[in-house]
């Protein structure tokens, strides 16, 4: 393309925060959390290989549908030598999520068709309230709101 400039092999955390939209605060929490790496230089500044701009896509992208940083560290901990996900990486570790993220979806669908006319606790409309639980009757069910949880963790209909 004319007129693109190529970005340089190594970045500073500047060039990083620009180019990814990821503020220089959590650029340096991922980094003490050990999702992402730098070098410094003679003067102790941060350098990112290029890489680190895929990285950071896969952390955001991950973050976006619901999976813990935690999640995240465990998944790039599984790729040699701290490399950039690739694309059957991406496939391989959305596998081991989908049952996770099935739940959550399962759980948001409940939440949002459950709660329509609901207030809250303390509802004005008890008579007719889908999240209404009458002489303790969803206790066999366990702790919490088992109207709300995912099917696979209990949830009831």
């Amino acid at each position: 393309m004319i007129g693109v400039s190529k970005l340089p092999e190594m970045l500073t955390i500047g060039q990083v925060a620009e180019r990814s939209g990821v503020p220089h605060t959590a650029l340096r929490f991922y980094e003490d959390r050990g999702l992402i790496t730098s070098v410094r230089t003679a003067g102790n500044q941060r350098r990112y290989l290029r890489s680190v701009l895929r990285r950071l896509a896969f952390i955001r992208t991950a973050q976006r549908v619901g999976l813990t940083l935690e999640d995240v560290r465990d998944a790039l901990a599984q790729l040699p030598d701290n490399r950039t996900p690739t694309k059957s990486d991406w496939e391989r570790l959305s596998r081991a999520w989908k049952t996770e993220l099935d739940a959550r979806i399962d759980a948001l669908y409940r939440l949002r068709d459950r709660l329509t006319g609901c207030i809250g606790c303390g509802c004005l409309s008890l008579r007719s309230c889908a999240l209404q639980n009458i002489d303790d009757e969803q206790a066999s069910y366990g702790p919490g709101a088992p109207k709300l949880k995912p099917a696979l963790e209990g949830g009831t209909v």
